[in-house]
């Protein structure tokens, strides 16, 4: 087994199916790794996948990156369609379940945890098996916990029912301001509620909102960050570069609204490319944030 990352994040990768009917790698895990491996970090996957998709996948993510995938009859597969800013998303496949006991002791202790469903494969034992403690960092990005799909494969929201639970033991939530407007009727106002109870749960909260920048909530504040401009080309996993970038920065120094524009930065790299091909390096987010 590998030494022991500085990054770990668990969750299904994704087989992301293009409208050629190519695929590209996908899901928060991928792309937050990938990210924090750029940004100068020792990072690690605990993910499942089939015997079929693990090569595409190995090859896809720098050697350096170590990985521990499950077998799974089937790995997540998606297809993503994007229209006026709205994304229609379809569940053709989904892998199993990912249990404490898949991850590594040697993996258990590292500096930065997330967890990064897709499809509701972590539970509450998951979360638990990281306990919160000072010079370590545990965050989750939710957007798994917020999924339903039906006979079609369509996906729908689905209200978080354990959010109660799994907030208080994490330091860091990150979520899409849209994340939550379905379950408002599309009323931001509403919206925003939920954000500023749930953030009365966790440490820190951050609420990322497209092309208007990300919300930072902390000890009953609120602060606000505009994005920095870019050619969109493909907002998939944008997300996912922010809160790795987030993570890093705050692991780093400690500082939230340091790692808010940081993430800010990092992310708009990643929509002027397809896939993971507009993750940045180090230099190039220091140099934009120089010039910006």
């Amino acid at each position: 087994m590998p030494p022991q990352p500085e990054f770990l994040t668990i969750g299904h990768v994704a087989r992301d199916v293009q409208a050629d009917g190519s695929f590209s790698p996908g899901g928060t895990v991928a792309f937050a790794a990938l990210t924090a491996h750029r940004l100068g970090m020792m990072s690690a996957i605990v993910t499942c996948a089939d015997s079929e998709y693990i090569p595409a996948l190995t090859s896809s993510l720098p050697p350096e990156i170590a990985l521990r995938i499950c077998p799974s009859a089937e790995t997540t597969t998606f297809a993503n369609q994007y229209q006026n800013g709205f994304r229609t998303q379809h569940l053709y496949a989904r892998a199993a379940d990912i249990h404490a006991d898949d991850v590594p002791p040697d993996w258990r202790d590292a500096g930065v945890v997330l967890l990064g469903p897709l499809t509701q494969e972590l539970d509450e034992d998951m979360v638990r098996l990281f306990p919160r403690r000072a010079g370590h960092v545990l965050a989750a990005t939710p957007q798994g916990w917020l999924r339903r799909w039906d006979a079609a494969k369509r996906v729908w929201p689905t209200r978080w029912r354990d959010a109660e639970r799994i907030l208080p033991l994490l330091d860091v939530l990150i979520l899409s301001h849209d994340d939550l407007l379905p379950f408002a009727d599309g009323n931001r106002a509403d919206a925003d509620a939920i954000l500023a109870y749930w953030s009365t749960l966790v440490p820190l909260l951050v609420a990322t909102d497209g092309r208007h920048g990300a919300t930072l909530f902390r000890s009953g504040q609120v602060q606000y960050f505009s994005a920095y401009q870019a050619q969109e080309v493909d907002p998939t996993g944008a997300g996912d570069v922010f809160a790795a970038a987030f993570l890093v920065s705050f692991y780093r120094d400690r500082d939230p609204e340091r790692a808010v524009d940081f993430a800010n930065c990092t992310a708009a790299f990643s929509i002027e490319r397809t896939g993971i091909q507009g993750i940045p390096t180090l230099a190039q987010v220091q140099q934009r944030q120089f010039i910006r």
